[in-house]
């Protein structure tokens, strides 16, 4: 049962993140083509919020998946939760960044802000499987993809462009993870795996100390 929660938070997490990079693009998209008061402007700006909000509740459904399947793990469940409110935040103030002046989002402090945060999270994922060198490699694919993000702005992009990597960063840790999954090649403990494991007793140990006996005067009276 709790194997099939992280399967679905894992299926979840990886289309929430492909969401959001839908929504990076469409933020682009905006910005090239925004004029003031235009139709065609306000409907890519729904279109941009509606890929969010899907997104978002796709990406806190897995959240909560994580959460009620993944046994122990505390820093990696309270890190993908902060980063997807964090993720939140930051995507709105994107788009309504020329409403808020104290938003700066050609700024080089926010971009290396927003991508040392998001690859402490990331490497946060190293405790689903610390010992597997193959999952280590896609942590550190995830993370090159992420610090790229700051690139952005030195091309003069806005944070969008940090934004874009990181969902594309994240959404190839979902992707390596699912793969690595439906090949059992990476293993991940869940509540209730403990009860799969035979648990002995002095009772248990007893009755079948007993029925070892009587199958042995059985023989005998046999012979």
């Amino acid at each position: 049962m709790q194997q099939e929660k992280l399967t679905k938070g894992i299926f979840f997490g990886l289309i929430g993140n492909l969401l959001f990079v839908a929504f990076g693009l469409i933020c682009l998209f905006y910005y090239y083509t925004y004029s003031n008061e235009s139709l065609f402007s306000k409907i890519i700006e729904i279109l941009a919020y509606c890929t969010e909000f899907m997104g978002f509740g796709l990406l806190l459904y897995a959240d909560w998946l994580f959460i009620k399947s993944i046994r122990l793990r505390r820093l990696l469940k309270i890190s993908f939760s902060s980063y997807i409110f964090f993720e939140a935040v930051m995507m709105i103030l994107e788009l309504n960044a020329y409403k808020i002046e104290a938003y700066e989002p050609y700024s080089l402090a926010l971009a290396i802000a927003h991508a040392v945060i998001s690859g402490m999270v990331c490497f946060s994922f190293l405790q689903l499987d610390p010992d597997n060198v193959k999952w280590e490699v896609a942590i550190g694919a995830c993370f090159t993809l992420i610090i790229a993000g700051m690139l952005g702005n030195i091309l003069g992009v806005r944070v969008y462009f940090s934004i874009i990597t990181n969902a594309v960063g994240f959404s190839v840790l979902f992707a390596a993870l699912k793969f690595f999954r439906d090949r059992e090649q990476i293993e991940i403990d869940c509540r209730g795996d403990r009860a799969n494991v035979s648990e002995f007793s002095s009772s248990t140990l007893f009755a079948e100390m007993q029925e070892e006996n009587e199958i042995d005067k059985n023989n005998s009276s046999e012979n």
